[in-house]
């Protein structure tokens, strides 16, 4: 069999390429692919014979599995049993990038999964359609291939296709995570260090959460970065954000002026949505009212543990765990809001 070889421009690719080599993986084709680290073979995971021809092409031991490669971070879900936080931190900061995670799969066993950096490979793994694994473009024991004439040396005739897009951006394989433990563990350190996973695990993020993200979320969103300013705390990230308000819209005056009292300054404030992808990589997630906290649970049932009312941490006196939105209220109102959430912010700090 004579493999088909098409040079493509890594930056700018020919889709019709693209769609071809999608095309003969659906099919059950071998397709040699780039990636940032290094090359890799594509093959449908779904198709029993194909993977058995990408084991026997590569000679691999029969005990080392391919991983799965995917084109969002959303995709984890549909493979894995359950989404570990120190998973989300991770795909926060690294992917698409050079590190493959290992997880519980959700047929039984493990599974690795990646999300290349690279954007022909994304982009085949889209137009796919089918779960994709890539294993590097070598015999087992061989150099991993850095660039094309590497890859096709030893595979020339034995898969269906190969795409030339020149060396490899990193040209080093990547780091190859076990989150099926705790504490995770490193199994193999590519480009991504080791103290760089581990750094990552350990920051913690705080995301406050109201209707608007103009004003209470605002409120506490920049007391507890105060806090940690004065205390010399660097290893916590704090966020904001609303429920239904539309991105891009400044604080609220008042909120303005009563935060200017206690020396902050959030004139450069801009609101954002909050989304599952936030949700799911925050530590400790703290909401305004009970009815915050019932939308999102129906958006992200799984973060249930890390949920707690803003209120429930300060000197409470009453039964009513909500701190009431102050928008079109006294300038009052804004005073006491700002009073609760302080205290809650001031046991938050302790806390973390």
């Amino acid at each position: 069999m004579a493999t088909k070889i098409i040079k493509v421009d890594p930056a700018k690719p020919d889709e019709k390429a693209l769609v071809e080599a999608a095309d003969i993986l659906r099919e059950g084709g071998l397709v040699i692919i780039p990636t940032e680290t290094v090359y890799g073979i594509a093959a449908n995971s779904n198709n029993e014979k194909t993977v058995k021809k990408l084991w026997e092409v590569k000679k691999r031991p029969a005990n080392k599995h391919f991983s799965l490669h995917i084109d969002s971070s959303q995709r984890v879900k549909d493979f894995v049993m359950a989404v570990p936080l120190a998973a989300y931190k991770l795909m926060d900061r690294f992917w698409p990038g050079p590190l493959t995670m290992i997880f519980r799969a959700k047929d039984a066993g493990t599974i690795g999964i990646r999300m290349p950096d690279n954007k022909v490979a994304l982009r085949i793994i889209n137009l796919a359609e089918v779960p994709i694994v890539c294993p590097s473009a070598n015999i087992s024991g061989n150099p991993a291939p850095i660039n094309f004439e590497q890859a096709i040396k030893d595979l020339n005739g034995k898969v269906d296709m190969a795409l030339d897009c020149g060396p490899a951006q990193l040209g080093v394989e990547s780091t190859v995570v076990d989150l099926t433990v705790d504490p995770v563990n490193v199994l193999r350190e590519g480009f991504i260090k080791k103290d760089q996973i581990f750094e990552t695990i350990k920051r913690k993020t705080v995301l406050f959460v109201c209707t608007g993200n103009s004003c209470r979320s605002v409120m506490a969103q920049a007391l507890l970065l105060k806090k940690l300013k004065d205390s010399g705390r660097q290893d916590i990230e704090v966020l904001s954000a609303g429920l239904m308000m539309a991105d891009g819209l400044g604080a609220s005056q008042e909120t303005k002026e009563v935060l200017k009292r206690e020396g902050i300054d959030v004139s450069g404030h801009r609101s954002q949505r909050v989304s599952v992808e936030m949700l799911d990589r925050s530590d400790i997630i703290l909401v305004m009212e009970k009815l915050h906290e019932s939308r999102i649970l129906q958006m992200a049932p799984e973060v249930k543990s890390r949920l707690f009312l803003l209120k429930e941490f300060a000197q409470v006196k009453d039964n009513d765990l909500d701190i009431l939105d102050p928008i079109g209220r006294p300038r009052d109102f804004y005073e006491y809001t700002l009073g609760v959430i302080k205290e809650a912010v001031d046991k938050i700090s302790r806390i973390i």
